[in-house]
């Protein structure tokens, strides 16, 4: 047992309380804590991904009770991969924020950014279901916080809309715990894999009511048509670092269905039996066309991008729905990739709003470093449509080869790539608009005098939008080693003998269906 897996947990939960009770006054001993608490996550979350990189399960046991009595960490290629991917973008957002000053606009921002991430490290490291519920209302009440920053009605508008989404999905958790329990009498996710998989074919009804239920509620999580209308909003009112680091927010519901499917209900069960070819593929489908012609109908540029997320969450969820060795390791891929590209993104569309009165696709005078924002832009807008040569590029051809033998083969690659060329022709009118257009018109003079002009954004912004943009092109550079890790990952996830033989501390294979490709 190691305790180092417990610490992306403890440590933002220890930083929380100190900022609000001792620096609650003092922003900058705030901003040092919390910059110095996302470095350490970032160094503890290589260790651990370094450790689990041979295909070590890394398991701890809170108090030293054994699983399924007691509550357990567990920590995997996927977990890991996941709670890197998070500290790194949380480090960025953080540095935007400080370099805007969006932390001082409001009370308590750092301690809820640290509340954010404890919850959002413990969803991807806890082997209980009913912790998972958990850290997921831990998430909903720090991320309502981050959403009202700064005041204003409509984002408190916003942020009540999201939370009352949000806590439907909660009673839907809370009655699919209920379900598998009342079938089983563990919510351990180790234990509940093998005792779902002995119940026989007459005591399915329960366990594919929970199955049902679970779905729909890391559905809502991850913003999936018809449960997105959350969405939009929320991200588009919300401040743009937490607008940011929210990207990584909607990849907890897909990490949730990744872990939850692979382990508990994969395919061979007859209680999830056609689940993902009958339920989840259409539905995949749909987000993506419904997200990008919400990119080309978008009047403004925040609406813009947060349809652009919820067509990214599509993309994610069709490789996942093939529930393959190849469509899990594209997902994957294609999980790094849009959280980088859609973070950055919202971290740009806030340095437009820095210099402009509003967000219209209308021809106001040009942004603030216009050269430097626009050439930002015309990368990320590059990489969120999935144009060659960056990684997006990479991803969608990963999951059009991978649904190259699928019964709808043909309707995915229809979509897929009809699709990129509607959110091309989207972006494209929004870049030219603000960027080109805008930049040929004077702004009016005021009373014969000049128009004050706007001062540049902190070059510490830049330097955070930036940061993102550069992963992103490693993302790409690296695109062989980041593929042959990740394939790695899916061969873990496809078979969990590994992973029950440890949590449960059993010897020897276990006899648990797996995922074959098909």
């Amino acid at each position: 047992m190691t305790h180092w897996l417990i610490a992306p947990v403890v440590l933002p939960a220890m930083l929380a309380p100190f900022i609000v009770l001792a620096a609650r006054f003092h922003i900058g001993i705030q901003r040092v804590f919390s910059v110095a608490g996302v470095a350490a996550l970032i160094a503890i979350a290589i260790a651990l991904a370094w450790q689990t990189g041979d295909g070590t399960i890394l398991l701890y046991q809170l108090g030293d009770w054994a699983a399924p009595f007691g509550i357990v960490l567990v920590g995997d290629r996927l977990a890991t991969l996941m709670v890197l991917l998070t500290a790194v973008l949380a480090l960025f957002v953080l540095l935007y924020a400080i370099g805007s000053k969006w932390d001082e606009r409001g009370r308590h921002f750092h301690a809820l950014f640290q509340f954010q991430l404890m919850g959002i490290m413990g969803a991807f490291l806890t082997g209980d279901a009913f912790n998972l519920f958990v850290f997921f209302e831990v998430m909903l009440i720090a991320s309502y916080g981050l959403m009202i920053h700064g005041g204003g009605n409509v984002r408190l508008r916003a942020g009540v809309q999201y939370v009352l989404y949000n806590l439907l999905a909660s009673t839907l958790f809370l009655f699919a715990l209920g379900s598998l329990y009342a079938e089983t009498g563990t919510l351990n996710m180790a234990d509940l894999a093998q005792r779902v998989a002995l119940i026989g074919e007459g005591g399915t009804a329960g366990i594919r009511v929970a199955a049902v239920l679970l779905l729909l509620v890391f559905a809502i999580k991850a913003a999936l048509v018809p449960l997105h209308f959350w969405l939009p909003s929320s991200y588009a009112e919300a401040p743009g670092p937490v607008a940011a680091f929210f990207a990584i927010m909607t990849k907890v519901g897909a990490y949730a269905i990744i872990r939850v499917y692979t382990l508990i209900f994969p395919p061979e069960l007859d209680a999830t039996a056609n689940l993902f070819d009958v339920w989840l593929m259409p539905v995949a489908l749909l987000t993506l066309a419904l997200g990008m012609f919400g990119v080309l109908a978008a009047r403004k540029l925040d609406r813009l991008v947060a349809f652009a997320v919820i067509g990214s969450m599509g993309m994610v969820m069709i490789p996942v729905a093939l529930f393959t060795h190849a469509g899990l390791t594209a997902a994957l891929y294609y999980i790094v990739h849009s959280t980088l590209v859609g973070g950055a993104l919202f971290l740009l569309v806030d340095l437009v709003r820095y210099s402009r009165p509003h967000l219209h696709f209308t021809t106001t005078g040009p942004v603030a470093g216009t050269a430097l924002v626009s050439g930002l832009f015309f990368v990320a807008a590059i990489g969120m449509v999935g144009l060659p040569p960056l990684s997006g590029f990479l991803g969608k051809l990963l999951i059009l080869d991978a649904a190259r033998d699928h019964g709808l083969a043909t309707v995915i690659w229809a979509v897929v790539l009809g699709t990129s060329l509607i959110s091309l022709v989207g972006f494209a009118r929004a870049g030219s608009t603000l960027f080109w257009k805008a930049h040929s018109v004077t702004p009016p003079e005021e009373e014969g005098d000049e128009a004050p002009k706007v001062p540049l954004p902190s070059r510490l912004t830049f330097v955070a939008v930036g940061g993102l943009l550069a992963l992103l092109l490693a993302h790409t550079v690296f695109a062989g080693f980041a593929y042959d890790y990740l394939s790695a990952t899916a061969d873990q996830l496809l078979a969990p003998d590994a992973y029950l033989s440890t949590v449960l501390e059993t010897e020897g294979k276990l006899s648990t269906p797996t995922a074959k490709d098909h």
